[in-house]
C-alpha cells in the first residue's frame, strides 16, 4: 500500500511564501515521477510541477520562475518551495506519484493567499 502525506499548506499574504512537503511510503517503482498538482473552486485539477527520479522537471508557466520543486530519491520525499505566491495560487495543492502504470494520490493540503 502506497500513502503519500502533505504538510506545509496554510494561509499566507500576497508575495509570501510556503513551502510544500510530501512524504511517500510503501512498496515504490524506483523510477518515478513525484509532483503536485492543485485545483482552485469551479476548475479542473491542474498540474503546478513535477520532478523525475532522474531529476528532469517540468512546470506550469503560471508558475515558472516562483515554485521550485525538489525531491529526495532515497527518502521518498518531494518538496514544492513557493516565493512570490499570488492570490490565484489559491487551491488544493494534491501530491502525486506516478509511473506509467500506476498512479497514487495524497488527500490534498490547503493553500490561501489573500490580498
Amino acid at each position: 500500500q502506497v500513502r503519500l502525506v502533505e504538510s506545509g499548506g496554510g494561509l499566507v499574504q500576497a508575495g509570501g511564501s510556503l513551502r510544500l512537503s510530501c512524504a511517500a511510503s510503501g512498496s515504490i517503482f524506483p523510477i518515478n515521477t513525484m509532483g503536485w498538482y492543485r485545483q482552485a473552486p469551479g476548475k479542473q485539477r491542474e498540474l503546478v510541477a513535477d520532478m523525475t527520479t532522474g531529476s528532469r522537471t517540468n512546470y506550469a508557466d503560471s508558475v515558472k520562475g516562483r515554485f521550485t520543486i525538489s525531491r529526495d530519491n532515497g527518502k521518498k520525499t518531494v518538496w514544492l518551495q513557493m516565493n512570490s505566491l499570488k492570490p490565484e495560487d489559491t487551491a488544493v495543492y494534491y501530491c502525486g506519484l506516478y509511473t506509467s502504470r500506476v498512479e497514487y494520490w495524497g488527500q490534498g493540503t490547503q493553500v490561501t493567499v489573500s490580498s
